[in-house]
């Protein structure tokens, strides 16, 4: 996650997502749905930026440089041979266009300030470059759950299309994205032991729950030119470039 660091939106980040990563396991970028994606884009030699993956990374392991708020996080991407710093979206430590790919999965909603988070994505990628973002959608869809994962937004598509635009992108594919139940009943039940049983909640998540999903419930990623109807989407995967 990333935001001011004394801001109340990365202190509820971290209270979360420090205990989640702390209890959790790392698992290997070739266990998700983006995967074919991520090898059709991350070609050898060129400079690649995962930001705030926490142990669920997207993008090769090796060759591709990691930063994360949580400090746990950091210490197992290190751990399982990855070049991997603490730091924020909002104060990336790299140089201007430093990157011909950058990544940032579930990331920009956690940001009080996300068009700040989202200039230094842009900052850091080079003129021409990709960058591979995934964010909720619809504000009449937000739920406690929301809430409790530290969310600080969700995107109305034409909203998110302005948003991109101010910013020098263009949206060359996108997809469906995300595994987050519809089913109000499990939601709740969802919120309910991440909030009253969090240690075991974490554990179940990480040994039983992920493990189904990631290899039962995961759809293979459909990208189409342009951008997909998402009228009825929960979160979408953008592919954008950079102007030259």
């Amino acid at each position: 996650m990333g935001d001011d660091q004394h801001s109340p939106a990365l202190r509820q980040n971290l209270l979360f997502y420090d205990a989640l990563w702390n209890r959790t396991r790392l698992a290997p970028p070739e266990r998700f749905n983006t995967w074919p994606l991520v090898l059709s884009l991350a070609l050898p030699g060129l400079a690649c930026l995962e930001v705030a993956p926490g142990l669920r990374p997207r993008l090769p392991i090796v060759g591709t440089r990691f930063v994360d708020a949580s400090v746990f996080a950091v210490e197992k991407l290190r751990a399982s041979g990855a070049n991997a710093e603490v730091g924020l979206v909002s104060d990336l430590p790299y140089a201007d266009g430093a990157f011909g790919l950058v990544a940032a999965f579930d990331v920009v909603e956690h940001v009080d300030d996300d068009e700040g988070a989202l200039a230094e994505l842009v900052r850091v990628l080079s003129p021409g470059g990709t960058l591979v973002l995934a964010v909720p959608l619809h504000a009449s869809r937000w739920t406690r759950f929301d809430d409790v994962v530290g969310h600080r937004h969700r995107y109305e598509p034409t909203d998110l299309a302005s948003m991109l635009e101010r910013h020098g992108l263009s949206v060359l594919r996108t997809a469906v994205y995300g595994m987050l139940p519809r089913s109000s009943v499990l939601i709740a039940l969802g919120v309910f032991w991440l909030t009253r049983l969090r240690r075991l909640a974490f554990w179940w998540y990480d040994r039983v729950l992920f493990l189904v999903g990631a290899r039962f419930l995961q759809k293979p990623l459909h990208l189409v030119e342009g951008m997909i109807d998402v009228s009825d989407v929960d979160e979408v995967l953008l592919v954008c470039r950079k102007a030259p």
